[in-house]
């Protein structure tokens, strides 16, 4: 089988993108074998772009990182969000390959900071404490980088919503207890499968559903509208870094 292209795929690269995936789902490990094979090199290019290095198939540990997030993707994909499933893919990848630069930071952490000194020819040696910095700062560095990831996959995701990051500034409850309400109308949302799908396929809330469930009044969530859907498209997608900003 060829490799799919997953800049530009034509209709019959996405239909075939969509059977594999089914398949695979479904307990096919033939077919998953062939969509990761497929991939392969959508996988090494997301693996390069976070290690910031040319990552190789078969040598590099962030390649088989990649891979097995892959394989999750493939799980966890639900087809009734109506989320891209390489943009989806792509997230978990970049998250798990995060997850293991942090393991690798743990791992070197314990290590005595004297395993650390370099002596040079003129017999000075690198102080452990500029080491402790430099590490630190690449830590803040990448734990930034990922938190823009986010901004920018969570913008586009609104954008299917004809909302945008600017209008939320905006649109955000003035008072604490009406966006402790309406954050709570959107977990509502999150957490029951078939107000989900409604609100993914129509890009709207489901106002006569979502009267029998909550205790806020129509008027108030019609009034709340753009700011629930951007609280459940938060909480459905895989943003963890600004999921921790929704407090209740």
């Amino acid at each position: 089988m060829r490799g799919l292209s997953f800049r530009r795929k034509n209709t019959e690269e996405s239909v075939q993108l969509d059977t594999l995936l089914r398949q695979a789902q479904a307990g096919d490990d033939e077919a998953r074998n062939r969509l990761i094979e497929a991939y392969s090199p959508f996988v090494l290019r997301i693996a390069s772009q976070a290690a910031r290095r040319y990552i190789e198939r078969g040598r590099d540990d962030e390649y088989s990182v990649a891979l097995l997030a892959m394989n999750e993707a493939i799980d966890r994909y639900d087809p009734d969000r109506k989320v891209n499933f390489l943009g989806f893919a792509e997230t978990i990848i970049r998250r798990r390959l995060i997850d293991h630069f942090r393991a690798q930071r743990t791992q070197s952490k314990a290590v005595p900071w004297t395993e650390f000194d370099v002596v040079d020819d003129e017999d000075n040696v690198t102080n452990y404490v500029e080491v402790q910095s430099s590490i630190a700062v690449h830590q803040q560095s990448e734990e930034q980088a990922e938190r823009r990831q986010e901004i920018e996959e969570y913008a586009e995701r609104l954008r299917e919503f004809g909302l945008s990051l600017m209008e939320l500034v905006e649109l955000s409850p003035k008072h604490a207890d009406a966006r402790r309400n309406a954050i709570e109308v959107a977990r509502v949302v999150a957490d029951d499968e078939a107000l989900r799908r409604f609100v993914f396929e129509k890009q709207a809330l489901p106002l006569k559903a979502l009267e029998a469930k909550v205790g806020v009044s129509r008027k108030t969530m019609e009034r709340q509208r753009k700011y629930i859907l951007a609280v459940v498209v938060l909480l459905c997608g895989d943003f963890r870094s600004l999921q921790s900003f929704i407090t209740e």
